[in-house]
């Protein structure tokens, strides 16, 4: 009764669709019908024949593992049987048989038994996935069918998508589970992996077709004509139609269940990727788009193609468009969208980052095939070696346009409270238009090549001018005026480089743009250095406080990289070069300028030492001095005029920044140290009290030289200071010493600079008198 019903149904529509009209009756042609007819009840009788062998052969397949399950079931039967037979009593040796038969029967029988479960089960489960996979096979077909009746969106078509996906969900979970639970049938999950691939190649593209049908009947893609949308101003127009909020009734309805089956497909093959790359690192891959999104937004982007093609030489005309378009139809996706896509199980998806994402990835596809080739080509008009200022102008202002397009969009995510929905970089490089230069190295070092040179077109100049290094910022770091500007001009090539969306890009923009002007300045300071030694051999005042404010510049740039080496913007940046030790990116220039630094503090030193030494020459040769009674004045006027030289040159260098000059004056002291040392205590003059006392008044007066920058300077005077103190002390106290472990002795009265060997020449040459 059931079949002659569904027989009828099928008749009557298949005959209101032939003769919907008289017209259609008068029109027909019979021959046609009967020969339609025909062949369908024969492709009918076909599919029953297939329908009935393939029945035969599953039950006779059914039927053969059925005897033997019943065989071995007899055979399991007569062994119980049989142990049930043996009699029961209290011999020890029926007692060691029963025990016997069980330990070898019953490990057999459990693992039989087991086995035929396992058989059982796999049959079971086989048999239930060709059924499913059958429907599913049945339904796309059948879909297939109606869309060659009808190319336009059907309630009958949407139903059959949505019962395809219920099938298709409910294979998937059967795999899951096969894939955790019974993972030895890999062969089972392969063969039907295959045959829904092929059927899911089917349906996708049935489904879509039928959403972009349902879109165009709605509206969309809107008119972009008109003045709401072509107005690019900031405000939101007062007046404003948006197919999305229009949506009512029926046409709601329709469309929502499009969307779900839309949205259920994805989240279908979303599972399914998981349950095939189960083991592997699902962090690496890339989430694809959300499927919807992209049927919206694909349509509104060809649309808004032919109003870039006006605005090629107006870029800015491009930009604004785009995100009118994306701002005035974001709201749309939170209000009206993501609900659906939240009843969908699509976790980890939100419609506002979508909708952005897609309308900048189709502006990305327009700036990389029409306006990045023609500013290439604009710039290579110079020839390789030259790019003119116009072309770079166009360039810069191309991508200044770029970076405000991006703060403003990315604006619309932000500002709605909402955090990023995947890691940084993959979230920044989807709703950033210089993800361009993701794909486009070449266009990227061209980029960085422009910035390069213009910055240092700008700070060429400021670096030939005397003025930026005489003058001072401040008393503070004592650091000149020309340091304020390479700052300056590295924070903004450092600022551009934050608009980029990958910590990669960043790095590789600040290597090629901010490393070439640091070393620019560094061969800057060097040059000045190196042209002031090689005019006076720094022995000139100024030409020593020239290479003292190169000195202070060095210090003061030195310090501002390593405070910017510890910005978080930075530390991103150290993990990205595992063999360079995850140094900061600046970690050559530092480098760089503290070999600077520790260079020419070390020249100006020796220039010092130099000076004293050939002004003390005189002094230290005259040995007859220590041996001569003190009348009047005890020390050297060739001393005094060498003590006032050093200080005099250390006044002059007060300018010095404070580490720096800490750094001379210490070496300075420490010269003095042992070539008075080595000149006059180790100088092979005897020493008798008269003298001792000359030297110490000649040390003491050293050393007041040098309280003017430290409280204690005998300990910069270590030698001397001690080899002072070895002289100063009475002939019986030295003798006893010297007797025993002469090392402790030295130890125990507190010099730890001197080696044994300089306090024995020290006690050869001190004479005692009477």
């Amino acid at each position: 009764m059931r079949r002659n019903c569904v027989a009828s149904a099928s008749a009557n529509g298949f005959l209101a669709q032939k003769f919907g009209s008289k017209e259609d009756l008068r029109e027909a042609s019979y021959m046609e019908v009967e020969q339609e007819l025909t062949q369908g009840c024969a492709d009918l009788e076909a599919l029953l024949s297939h329908l009935d062998r393939k029945l035969c052969d599953t039950m006779a397949a059914f039927c053969c593992r059925s005897d033997r399950v019943q065989v071995r079931l007899r055979g399991i039967k007569e062994a119980l049987v049989h142990l049930n037979s043996i009699p029961h009593g209290h011999d020890q040796d029926n007692e060691e048989e029963q025990e016997a038969v069980l330990a070898a029967e019953l490990p057999a029988l459990a693992k039989e038994v087991a086995r035929i479960d396992t058989i059982r089960a796999y049959a079971e489960t086989a048999l239930k996935l060709d059924s499913l996979i059958g429907d599913v096979e049945d339904s796309v077909s059948s879909s297939v069918s109606g869309m060659l009746r009808s190319s336009s969106y059907s309630v009958q078509s949407e139903e059959n998508h949505q019962k395809t996906i219920s099938y298709l969900k409910e294979i998937e979970s059967i795999l899951t589970s096969i894939a955790k639970m019974r993972p030895q049938w890999m062969r089972l999950l392969s063969a039907v992996d295959n045959r829904v691939d092929r059927a899911l190649a089917v349906l996708r593209p049935q489904c879509i077709s039928d959403h972009r049908s349902l879109l165009a009947s709605l509206g969309w893609p809107p008119p972009l004509s008109g003045s709401n949308l072509m107005n690019t101003s900031n405000t939101k127009p007062s007046e404003f139609s948006n197919p999305l909020f229009s949506l009512k009734g029926d046409l709601k309805t329709k469309y929502s269940e499009s969307f779900l089956s839309l949205c259920n497909l994805q989240q279908l093959q979303r599972r399914r990727k998981c349950r095939q790359l189960a083991g592997h690192n699902l962090q690496t891959l890339i989430r694809p788009p959300l499927w919807v999104i992209e049927e919206l937004v694909n349509p509104i982007s060809i649309l808004a193609e032919r109003h870039f093609s006006k605005w090629v030489d107006k870029p800015e005309f491009v930009f604004a468009l785009v995100y009118k378009i994306t701002r005035d139809f974001v709201d749309s996706m939170d209000e009206v969208l993501q609900p659906l896509v939240d009843k969908a199980n699509l976790v980890g998806y939100s419609c506002r980052e979508e909708w952005i994402g897609g309308t900048v990835a189709s502006l990305c596809t327009y700036l990389a095939k029409v306006i990045f080739p023609r500013h290439i080509e604009a710039l290579e008009k110079g020839g390789p070696d030259e790019i003119s200022s116009n072309a770079r102008a166009l360039w810069l202002n191309l991508v200044d346009l770029m970076i405000s397009f991006d703060k403003r969009t990315q604006a619309l995510i932000s500002d709605t409270g909402l955090l990023m929905s995947l890691k940084e970089d993959e979230t920044l490089q989807r709703v950033s238009s210089l993800s361009v230069f993701c794909d486009r190295p070449d266009w990227f070092e061209v980029w960085a090549e422009v910035e390069k040179l213009e910055v240092l077109e700008k700070f060429k100049p400021a670096l030939e001018k005397d003025k930026n290094w005489t003058s001072v910022v401040s008393d503070e770091n004592k650091s000149p005026v020309i340091c304020d500007a390479i700052v300056q001009n590295l924070s903004l090539l450092i600022d551009r480089a934050r608009s980029l969306p990958s910590v990669m890009l960043r790095a590789k923009f600040i290597r090629l743009t901010c490393g070439p002007v640091i070393s620019e300045f560094i061969d800057c300071m060097v040059h000045r250095c190196q042209e002031a030694e090689g005019l006076t051999a720094l022995t000139d005042d100024d030409a020593l406080l020239k290479v003292v404010r190169s000195i202070n510049a060095a210090q003061y740039f030195e310090v501002t990289l390593m405070e910017w080496c510890e910005d978080l913007f930075f530390l991103d940046m150290e993990s990205l070069s595992e063999e360079a030790g995850s140094k900061c990116i600046f970690h050559d220039e530092i480098s760089r300028l503290k070999d600077f630094r520790i260079e020419w503090v070390e020249k100006i030193s020796t220039v010092i030492l130099r000076g004293f030494d050939a002004r003390t020459r005189d002094y230290v040769k005259n040995k007859k001095q220590w041996q001569e009674k003190m009348e009047g004045y005890a020390v050297s006027r060739t001393f005094l005029d060498s003590l006032d030289y050093v200080q005099g040159k250390l006044s002059k260098l007060e300018g010095l920044n404070a580490l720096d000059f800490v750094t001379v004056w210490r070496g300075v002291a420490n010269g003095i140290d042992q070539l008075i040392f080595n000149g006059v205590l180790l100088g092979g003059v005897k020493y008798n009290d008269c003298g001792v006392e000359r030297l110490d008044v000649t040390v003491s007066v050293l050393f007041g030289v040098f309280k003017a920058w430290c409280l204690r300077p005998e300990g910069f005077f270590s030698k001397l200071h001690e080899g002072l103190g070895i002289l100063k002390m009475d002939e019986i106290e030295i003798r006893n010493g010297l007797v025993g472990d002469k090392e402790k002795w030295l130890k125990e009265k507190g010099f730890r600079r001197l080696t044994i060997a300089e306090a024995e020449r020290l006690v050869k040459n001190r004479v005692f008198e009477g």
